[in-house]
């Protein structure tokens, strides 16, 4: 793993590991793999018990999916997204042995704020079946599928944990797969990520707002976590904006020979994550001492400023609405596809 220029300790929230691995320097111990379904992006990061603690991740397998590439609104895209779910999900289990075993989806979040709901509305769109199975009413290509959606403890006043412990040695299923909103310490990644790992979760982590974790160590079975990031923190925002002005300065300075940009009286559109930072000479010109801070230090310095006064808030896109409910879809299909044959076969036919 390339980890040149990257931070020793992390000053930023993230929830993705696929994201701590780019700003941290790992050992060996913990690798990234590439992969491609159809144009869709994967990676596959281990996280080994070296890098564990001051990543704030539990080693295990995580798999990052890319949707930055795609439009998920387009049918088509949506379709590549669902298979590269698919087989994400179908590699966790079959590592795991939990092909074709009881499973319960639990859908965490609260649907009442809209960067919150994605759990409870990928549980609306998700096919339910264990009911049918004790009547006996189900046809063959289906496995046995129950859902939850918990709330939140604002509402119901029990912790999510104990009501899933509770419902897990009630009606004893093989695995859980719970489904919930993250956190990105990267704009980028604002609902154009879906990280699927064995290792489970902590609702509420984050917002910085943690609860008793989810896990095999907690439940006793194993517990695969499907998230999406919807929302980043002010200070993040801040430190992306301040880099980006940098970046599109220098690439515009870079590129003023162009004929084609000389005629253009339109913003230049710059690929922000392609493009190389602006050398210290520009960015102390511009910025003066603070041109100095590395990318660590100037994060921090925006945190010390604004989390104070309150105004380190978390922030969520404008079109929030429509990529939860589109994001909530696809994902549902996902795992449908994933657990039930029947509809698996009849999906890759058409």
């Amino acid at each position: 793993m390339n980890n040149n220029n990257k931070k020793a300790f992390p000053s930023f929230r993230t929830d993705l590991a696929y994201e701590a691995t780019l700003r941290m320097e790992c050992t060996k111990d913990s690798t990234n793999t590439e992969s491609k379904c159809g144009n869709v992006k994967i990676t596959k990061t281990m996280v080994g018990s070296c890098d564990s603690e001051k990543m704030c991740k539990k080693p295990g397998t995580y798999y990052t999916i890319d949707l930055s590439n795609t439009n998920f609104h387009d049918f088509k895209s949506s379709q590549e997204i669902e298979l590269a779910i698919m087989e994400t999900l179908k590699s966790l289990l079959e590592e795991h042995n939990l092909v074709d075993k009881k499973c319960l989806v639990i859908g965490l979040g609260n649907i009442n704020v809209t960067p919150d709901s994605l759990g409870p509305y990928v549980l609306d769109n998700i096919v339910i079946t264990r009911h049918l199975f004790e009547l006996d009413t189900v046809n063959v290509g289906y496995s046995v599928v129950s859902g939850i959606s918990p709330g939140v403890m604002g509402s119901t006043g029990i912790e999510t944990f104990d009501i899933i412990s509770s419902i897990v040695k009630e009606i004893k299923v093989d695995y859980v797969i719970v489904v919930d909103a993250l956190a990105a310490a990267s704009l980028s990644r604002v609902n154009k990520t879906i990280q699927i790992t064995d290792t489970g979760i902590s609702p509420g982590s984050g917002v910085g707002n943690k609860r008793k974790e989810l896990s095999q160590d907690t439940l006793g079975i194993p517990v695969i976590a499907v998230g999406v990031p919807t929302v980043v923190d002010a200070a993040t925002i801040t430190s992306d904006t301040m880099e980006y002005i940098l970046k599109y300065l220098n690439h515009k300075a870079n590129n003023n020979d162009v004929p084609a940009s000389k005629l253009s009286i339109e913003p230049m559109n710059v690929d922000y994550e392609k493009v190389e930072e602006a050398p210290n000479k520009m960015k102390q010109h511009l910025m003066g001492q603070i041109g100095l801070l590395d990318e660590q230090q100037i994060k921090t310095l925006i945190e010390d400023v604004l989390t104070p006064n309150g105004f380190n808030m978390m922030v969520t896109p404008k079109e929030i609405d429509a990529d939860i409910e589109d994001l909530a879809k696809i994902i549902a299909m996902g795992i449908d596809i994933t657990l039930h044959k029947s509809i698996r076969d009849n999906y890759l036919k058409e």
